[in-house]
Protein backbone atom coordinates (compact mmCIF):
# COMPACT_ATOMS: atom_id res chain seq x y z
CA UNK A 1 0.00 0.00 0.00
CA UNK A 2 1.30 3.44 -0.93
CA UNK A 3 0.83 5.57 2.17
CA UNK A 4 1.34 8.77 0.11
CA UNK A 5 3.79 10.37 2.54
CA UNK A 6 7.03 10.05 0.57
CA UNK A 7 9.23 13.15 0.95
CA UNK A 8 7.21 14.44 3.90
CA UNK A 9 9.25 15.68 6.85
CA UNK A 10 8.78 14.18 10.31
CA UNK A 11 10.10 14.91 13.78
CA UNK A 12 10.01 12.08 16.29
CA UNK A 13 10.91 13.05 19.84
CA UNK A 14 12.91 10.56 21.89
CA UNK A 15 13.73 8.45 18.85
CA UNK A 16 17.28 7.15 19.23
CA UNK A 17 16.01 3.80 20.55
CA UNK A 18 12.93 1.83 21.57
CA UNK A 19 9.50 2.73 20.27
CA UNK A 20 10.62 6.13 19.05
CA UNK A 21 13.29 4.63 16.81
CA UNK A 22 10.87 1.98 15.55
CA UNK A 23 8.50 4.76 14.44
CA UNK A 24 11.35 6.69 12.83
CA UNK A 25 12.46 3.61 10.91
CA UNK A 26 8.94 2.80 9.72
CA UNK A 27 8.44 6.35 8.46
CA UNK A 28 11.88 6.36 6.86
CA UNK A 29 11.01 3.13 5.05
CA UNK A 30 8.08 5.02 3.49
CA UNK A 31 10.41 7.70 2.14
CA UNK A 32 9.78 10.24 4.89
CA UNK A 33 12.68 12.49 5.91
CA UNK A 34 12.97 11.94 9.66
CA UNK A 35 14.55 14.01 12.42
CA UNK A 36 15.99 11.72 15.12
CA UNK A 37 16.34 13.20 18.60
CA UNK A 38 18.10 12.14 21.77
CA UNK A 39 19.42 13.83 24.87
CA UNK A 40 22.91 13.04 23.61
CA UNK A 41 23.77 13.99 20.04
CA UNK A 42 26.07 10.98 19.70
CA UNK A 43 23.15 8.62 20.34
CA UNK A 44 20.95 10.49 17.88
CA UNK A 45 23.68 10.31 15.23
CA UNK A 46 24.24 6.60 15.81
CA UNK A 47 20.52 5.96 15.29
CA UNK A 48 20.25 8.29 12.29
CA UNK A 49 23.18 6.57 10.59
CA UNK A 50 21.08 3.40 10.43
CA UNK A 51 18.46 5.06 8.24
CA UNK A 52 18.79 6.35 4.67
CA UNK A 53 17.08 9.70 5.15
CA UNK A 54 17.50 10.74 8.79
CA UNK A 55 19.09 13.74 10.49
CA UNK A 56 20.22 13.69 14.15
CA UNK A 57 19.46 16.38 16.72
CA UNK A 58 20.21 16.76 20.41
CA UNK A 59 17.12 17.42 22.51
CA UNK A 60 16.82 17.05 26.27
CA UNK A 61 13.08 16.81 26.87
CA UNK A 62 13.61 17.68 30.54
CA UNK A 63 15.03 21.09 29.66
CA UNK A 64 12.90 24.22 29.72
CA UNK A 65 11.34 25.03 26.32
CA UNK A 66 12.65 21.76 24.86
CA UNK A 67 9.63 21.20 22.63
CA UNK A 68 9.71 24.72 21.24
CA UNK A 69 13.46 24.75 20.72
CA UNK A 70 13.63 21.46 18.83
CA UNK A 71 11.01 22.63 16.33
CA UNK A 72 13.06 25.77 15.78
CA UNK A 73 16.16 23.64 15.18
CA UNK A 74 14.53 21.12 12.85
CA UNK A 75 12.35 23.59 10.98
CA UNK A 76 8.90 23.12 9.50
CA UNK A 77 7.57 19.58 9.77
CA UNK A 78 4.58 17.78 8.27
CA UNK A 79 4.47 14.99 10.85
CA UNK A 80 5.14 15.35 14.58
CA UNK A 81 5.38 12.40 16.95
CA UNK A 82 5.72 13.32 20.61
CA UNK A 83 7.42 10.59 22.59
CA UNK A 84 9.28 10.51 25.90
CA UNK A 85 10.87 7.92 28.13
CA UNK A 86 9.01 6.78 31.19
CA UNK A 87 9.10 9.10 34.24
CA UNK A 88 10.46 8.00 37.63
CA UNK A 89 8.66 4.98 39.05
CA UNK A 90 7.23 4.91 42.54
CA UNK A 91 4.13 4.89 44.68
CA UNK A 92 2.51 8.23 45.47
CA UNK A 93 4.15 8.79 48.88
CA UNK A 94 7.57 7.78 47.56
CA UNK A 95 7.74 10.57 44.98
CA UNK A 96 9.46 13.89 45.61
CA UNK A 97 8.58 17.31 44.15
CA UNK A 98 11.65 16.90 41.93
CA UNK A 99 10.20 13.66 40.53
CA UNK A 100 6.94 15.41 39.69
CA UNK A 101 8.80 18.30 38.07
CA UNK A 102 10.83 15.90 35.96
CA UNK A 103 7.68 14.17 34.78
CA UNK A 104 6.00 17.50 34.07
CA UNK A 105 8.75 18.68 31.75
CA UNK A 106 9.48 15.31 30.16
CA UNK A 107 5.94 14.08 29.58
CA UNK A 108 3.81 17.21 29.54
CA UNK A 109 5.54 20.43 28.50
CA UNK A 110 7.80 18.88 25.88
CA UNK A 111 4.72 17.62 24.04
CA UNK A 112 2.63 20.76 24.54
CA UNK A 113 5.36 23.10 23.29
CA UNK A 114 6.27 20.97 20.30
CA UNK A 115 2.63 20.82 19.22
CA UNK A 116 2.20 24.57 19.65
CA UNK A 117 5.31 25.25 17.57
CA UNK A 118 4.49 22.78 14.79
CA UNK A 119 0.79 23.54 14.29
CA UNK A 120 0.86 26.93 12.51
CA UNK A 121 2.76 25.54 9.52
CA UNK A 122 0.47 22.52 9.29
CA UNK A 123 -2.60 24.72 9.37
CA UNK A 124 -1.18 27.04 6.74
CA UNK A 125 -0.41 24.24 4.31
CA UNK A 126 -3.70 22.47 5.10
CA UNK A 127 -2.02 19.16 5.93
CA UNK A 128 -0.45 17.75 9.04
CA UNK A 129 -0.22 14.78 11.35
CA UNK A 130 0.34 14.98 15.10
CA UNK A 131 0.68 11.73 17.00
CA UNK A 132 1.13 11.53 20.76
CA UNK A 133 2.90 8.36 21.81
CA UNK A 134 1.65 7.79 25.35
CA UNK A 135 0.87 4.62 27.31
CA UNK A 136 -2.01 2.40 28.35
CA UNK A 137 -1.68 4.24 31.68
CA UNK A 138 -3.57 7.03 29.89
CA UNK A 139 -6.71 4.94 30.36
CA UNK A 140 -5.81 2.25 32.91
CA UNK A 141 -3.47 3.12 35.83
CA UNK A 142 -0.39 0.95 36.20
CA UNK A 143 0.92 0.19 39.73
CA UNK A 144 4.02 2.20 40.72
CA UNK A 145 3.73 4.44 37.65
CA UNK A 146 2.01 7.22 39.57
CA UNK A 147 3.45 10.11 37.56
CA UNK A 148 2.61 8.47 34.26
CA UNK A 149 -0.90 7.68 35.54
CA UNK A 150 -1.35 11.36 36.41
CA UNK A 151 0.04 13.20 33.40
CA UNK A 152 -0.74 10.93 30.46
CA UNK A 153 -4.56 11.01 30.81
CA UNK A 154 -4.34 14.81 30.68
CA UNK A 155 -2.53 14.60 27.36
CA UNK A 156 -5.51 12.73 25.95
CA UNK A 157 -7.65 15.74 26.87
CA UNK A 158 -5.20 18.02 25.08
CA UNK A 159 -5.19 15.71 22.06
CA UNK A 160 -8.97 15.69 21.82
CA UNK A 161 -9.21 19.46 22.21
CA UNK A 162 -6.58 20.27 19.59
CA UNK A 163 -8.04 17.70 17.18
CA UNK A 164 -11.39 19.50 17.24
CA UNK A 165 -9.75 22.89 16.75
CA UNK A 166 -7.69 21.96 13.68
CA UNK A 167 -9.78 19.28 11.94
CA UNK A 168 -11.07 21.76 9.36
CA UNK A 169 -7.44 22.50 8.40
CA UNK A 170 -6.88 18.85 7.39
CA UNK A 171 -4.60 18.34 10.40
CA UNK A 172 -5.20 15.18 12.39
CA UNK A 173 -4.26 14.70 16.04
CA UNK A 174 -4.30 11.25 17.61
CA UNK A 175 -2.75 9.36 20.51
CA UNK A 176 -1.32 5.86 20.39
CA UNK A 177 -0.95 3.79 23.54
CA UNK A 178 1.57 0.96 23.71
CA UNK A 179 0.92 -1.80 26.18
CA UNK A 180 3.58 -4.26 27.29
CA UNK A 181 6.00 -3.97 24.38
CA UNK A 182 9.38 -5.67 24.34
CA UNK A 183 11.82 -2.77 24.77
CA UNK A 184 14.55 -1.95 27.28
CA UNK A 185 11.92 -0.20 29.40
CA UNK A 186 10.64 -3.64 30.39
CA UNK A 187 13.86 -4.17 32.32
CA UNK A 188 12.76 -1.45 34.77
CA UNK A 189 9.79 -3.48 35.95
CA UNK A 190 10.15 -5.93 38.82
CA UNK A 191 7.87 -8.48 37.16
CA UNK A 192 9.65 -11.01 34.90
CA UNK A 193 8.94 -10.78 31.17
CA UNK A 194 7.16 -14.12 31.21
CA UNK A 195 4.76 -12.97 33.92
CA UNK A 196 4.07 -9.71 32.10
CA UNK A 197 3.18 -11.67 28.97
CA UNK A 198 0.75 -13.84 30.95
CA UNK A 199 -1.18 -10.71 31.98
CA UNK A 200 -1.84 -9.83 28.33
CA UNK A 201 -4.83 -11.52 26.64
CA UNK A 202 -2.64 -12.13 23.58
CA UNK A 203 -0.20 -14.00 25.89
CA UNK A 204 2.86 -12.23 24.51
CA UNK A 205 4.55 -8.87 24.53
CA UNK A 206 4.12 -6.53 21.61
CA UNK A 207 6.84 -5.85 19.06
CA UNK A 208 8.08 -2.27 18.50
CA UNK A 209 7.46 -2.79 14.77
CA UNK A 210 3.76 -3.45 15.43
CA UNK A 211 3.41 -0.21 17.34
CA UNK A 212 5.35 1.67 14.66
CA UNK A 213 3.03 0.31 11.97
CA UNK A 214 0.07 1.90 13.76
CA UNK A 215 1.87 5.24 14.02
CA UNK A 216 2.87 5.14 10.36
CA UNK A 217 -0.67 4.45 9.19
CA UNK A 218 -1.99 7.37 11.25
CA UNK A 219 0.66 9.56 9.65
CA UNK A 220 -0.47 8.53 6.17
CA UNK A 221 -2.89 10.04 3.71
CA UNK A 222 -5.20 7.06 4.23
CA UNK A 223 -5.86 8.14 7.84
CA UNK A 224 -7.09 11.61 6.89
CA UNK A 225 -10.52 11.01 8.48
CA UNK A 226 -9.18 9.62 11.75
CA UNK A 227 -8.64 12.30 14.37
CA UNK A 228 -9.19 12.85 18.07
CA UNK A 229 -8.69 9.16 18.81
CA UNK A 230 -6.69 7.32 21.47
CA UNK A 231 -5.76 3.94 19.98
CA UNK A 232 -4.17 1.14 21.98
CA UNK A 233 -1.68 -1.36 20.61
CA UNK A 234 -1.71 -3.61 23.65
CA UNK A 235 -2.80 -7.16 22.82
CA UNK A 236 -6.13 -6.53 24.58
CA UNK A 237 -4.57 -5.32 27.85
CA UNK A 238 -6.91 -2.38 28.51
CA UNK A 239 -10.05 -3.78 30.09
CA UNK A 240 -12.38 -0.83 29.52
CA UNK A 241 -13.92 0.29 26.24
Amino acid sequence: MDLKIKNKKALILGSSSGLGFAIAKALSDEGVHVAITSREFSRAKEAADKLPNATPYACDLLAKDAGKNIIESVGLVDILVTNAGGPPMGNFLDLSPADWKKGYHGLWMSAIQAIQAALPHMQKQKWGRIILSTSTSSKQPIPELTISNAYRPGLLGVMKTVAMEVASDSVTVNAIMPGSTHTRRMDDFKVPIEELAEQVPAKRLGKPEEFAALATFLASEHAAYITGQAIACDGGLIRGI
